[in-house]
This record gives structure tokens, C-alpha cells and sequence, in this order.
């Protein structure tokens, strides 16, 4: 007798941010997981609270951008993705703002969710989608909890704090990115998974042959470099003592710019380049010399998994880093400074040496974080039926 078909998994929905705008660590999962599961991919209104500048009003005039199309656009998207840009208000400070939100999201989503054959797994990666607990039929809710929001400079994070607590209460599983958010979902009553970031190897083992990025090469050398969100968590310090210290060659900022420390951007040693597609950063590696990350020892990055790090160390440039937690972990892989003195010396030193050997060696380890194995981990973790336990597991 023919066994009957296994029942296909139910169906995703991922709340977190807008699909393709940068390479986050939800979006390196979904990739993964897009060969079992139908994903409902919802790009938020984000967590920032708005504001009277330019960052606000970009990022206002690309939402409405989104929201004028078609409710939903899967035009050029892989196979069994589908991503709604729903219509939000973008605040979430009073309760009358979260019951607005609320409507609107159960307005929109209840549609899509009709039409599954089962209800959805949610994940939420953004402690907003809690609006939306008892809202929707679901198989279970799942708390990606990649940052600590809630200490987030410019976030609402009082608001955050709310949102998160009510989450994490009703979630019927919790992962977490670092020790540190481990230890936050401890404080607030529950157990949690430990799954850091992981790295896509093949993307940036093709730095040695890749040509940098145009305009990049005539910068003046050496050439230290950085790509990512630049804004408060920067340590300004750090970069100034660089700088200060380098008798020649260029800092290299690539990557979008929130309220950053203004001195940081009159400084005539740094150079600024925009946003740089995923795609095209192993092009920016290959124009520099050594790779940092100058960050503040400020509650959020102490919490944080900064998704480059693995990627920095997978380009096999020299990396100096601040001591923060998740650094420290890879200590045998770069170089850790406690403060600026200690930072500047250490950049310096590398811009002369290299990578050292024994740095290269322990990198090999970097061969058990690919992307496609914390997928099934995050799999095993979060989608599959609740096994009850009563301890943390960790990959």
C-alpha cells in the first residue's frame, strides 16, 4: 500500500524589514528556507521614532513609494517568496496608536491569511507585529529577537519595551542572536534559543579576485575600511585618534548615514560612500587594507551581533574591532581594543603586517557558519512542533 503524502509545512509569515533594502540576518534565513515554505514576507514601517529631518523624510517618501503600488509584488522575487508592503501609521507610543495599527494590519492581512490551507507560523523579527497577537489565526507566533530595541538610540524605546514584553510573553517560540539578548529573554520570564548570524562563504571568498569598486582604487593609501549603518553607535573617539594617527591613506565609510556624530562627517581623512548593494561589497573589500568596526560600548551594541563581523573576517582582510561581547567570541580571528589609544595602534600595526598567519588558520572555523546550516537550525528551533524544555540549546 502506497504511504500517503507528507503534509506540506504551513505557511510563513516573516514581520521584519523591507525585503532587499539591506542584507539583514532575516533575510539570509528566508533564502534558506524558501525551498520548503511558502514565506509572506511583510515589510514594516520600521521602528524609528519620526522625526523633522532628512532620514525621516527619505524613509517616509520611500514607504509611501511602496504603499502606492499594488498590495502585493512578487515581480522578480525567488520562488515561493511573496512580500506586502501593508499600509502602517508609523507610531506606536499611545495605545490609541498601536489599535490603529492593529486595524490596519488585520484590515490587510486577513485576506491573504483566508486563502492558506492551514494557519501560519509568524515570525516576527520587530517587536511591532505584537499589535497583531489574537488577530489573525495562527499556528504559532516565533520571536526572532535580533537586537535590543528598547536601548536603540532614537527608537521609541519605551514603546519598544511594551511591545516586546507583551511578545515574548505569548510567543510560542524565542530565538535570540547573542549571550546578552539570551539573558534579556531570561529576565523577562522565558527560555530561549542561542542561533548567532551566520555568512555566506562563497560570496566573499571572491575577493582576491574581485576589481574595487569604481573610484575606489584612488583613494589616497592605505586604506581602512567600513560599511554599514553609520549613526550614534559609532564611536567617534575611535575614528578621530585614527585618523589622527595615520600620516597618510584614507577611512572609508560606506553605507547609509542616521544623525551620525557630526564631526565624524567634517573630518578630511574620512571618505563617504552611499549604500552599496550586497552584491558589490566584496568589490569594497577588495579595495582596502584592513576592515574595523569603531563602536561605541553603548547598551545596543553590547547586545548586538553585528551581521558583518563574520563577513569582515570571511574576506580574509586584517580586522580590528571594539571588545564587545560578540567580538570577543572571535578574538583568535582579529584584533580587539578596549579604547581609541589602543584601537589606532592596532590599525596601524595591521596596515603594516597583514594578517597574521595564525589569525587566517583560526578562520577556517568560519566553514561551520554558513547560512544554509543555521536555516535548518533556526528550522529546528522555531518552526517545527514545541518540544517542552527547560534549558537554553545554542549553535
Amino acid at each position: 500500500m502506497a504511504s500517503a503524502p507528507a503534509e506540506s509545512p504551513p505557511p510563513l509569515i516573516f514581520f521584519a524589514d523591507d525585503w532587499g533594502r539591506h542584507p539583514s540576518s532575516s533575510q539570509h534565513l528566508t533564502r534558506h528556507l524558501l525551498g520548503k515554505y511558502e514565506v509572506h514576507w511583510i515589510n514594516t514601517i520600521g521602528t524609528r521614532t519620526p522625526a523633522f529631518n532628512w532620514s525621516t523624510l527619505s524613509r517616509g517618501w520611500e514607504k509611501l513609494r511602496q504603499w502606492s503600488r499594488p498590495p502585493v509584488a512578487d515581480e522578480g522575487l525567488p520562488p515561493h517568496l511573496h512580500v506586502m508592503n501593508p499600509r502602517m501609521w508609523p507610531w506606536f507610543s499611545r495605545q490609541r496608536d498601536r489599535s490603529f495599527n492593529r486595524y490596519l494590519l488585520t484590515k490587510q492581512l486577513q485576506e491573504r491569511v483566508a486563502s492558506f490551507s492551514r494557519p501560519p507560523i509568524v515570525v516576527a523579527a520587530v517587536p511591532i507585529a505584537a499589535v497583531l497577537l489574537d488577530q489573525i489565526p495562527v499556528d504559532r507566533w516565533v520571536y526572532y529577537c535580533v537586537d535590543d530595541f528598547s536601548t536603540w538610540l532614537g527608537l521609541d524605546g519605551r514603546a519598544l519595551r511594551e511591545l516586546e514584553e507583551e511578545l515574548v510573553s505569548r510567543a510560542d517560540a524565542i530565538v535570540a542572536v547573542s549571550d546578552a539578548l539570551v539573558e534579556k529573554m531570561q529576565g523577562l520570564g522565558r527560555e530561549s534559543h542561542l542561533l548567532t548570524h551566520g555568512v555566506e562563504l562563497a560570496h566573499w571568498e571572491a575577493v582576491e579576485q574581485a576589481a574595487p569598486l569604481s573610484g575606489l582604487a584612488e583613494l589616497p593609501r592605505p586604506l581602512v575600511g567600513f560599511w554599514g549603518l553609520v549613526d550614534r553607535k559609532i564611536d567617534l573617539a575611535f575614528v578621530e585618534r585614527l585618523a589622527e594617527s595615520m600620516q597618510e591613506g584614507s577611512i572609508l565609510m560606506v553605507g547609509p548615514r542616521q544623525d551620525p556624530d557630526p564631526a565624524l562627517l567634517r573630518h578630511p581623512r574620512l571618505h563617504w560612500r552611499d549604500a552599496v548593494d550586497y552584491q558589490e561589497l566584496p568589490r569594497v573589500a577588495a579595495a582596502v587594507d584592513v576592515l574595523v568596526m569603531p563602536y561605541a560600548d553603548i547598551p545596543a551594541n553590547r547586545a548586538s551581533q553585528p551581521l558583518k563581523l563574520k563577513e569582515y573576517l570571511a574576506t580574509g582582510r586584517p580586522v580590528v574591532v571594539r571588545d564587545l561581547p560578540a567580538n570577543c567570541a572571535w578574538e583568535d580571528c582579529l584584533d580587539l581594543a578596549h579604547d581609541a589609544e589602543e584601537f589606532a595602534r592596532r590599525v596601524l600595526q595591521r596596515l603594516e603586517s597583514g594578517l597574521p598567519a595564525e589569525q587566517k588558520v583560526a578562520r577556517e572555523r568560519l566553514r561551520d557558519e554558513d547560512w544554509a546550516a543555521k536555516a535548518e537550525q533556526f528550522e529546528h528551533m522555531a518552526l517545527a512542533p514545541p518540544v517542552p524544555t527547560n534549558s537554553s540549546t545554542s549553535y
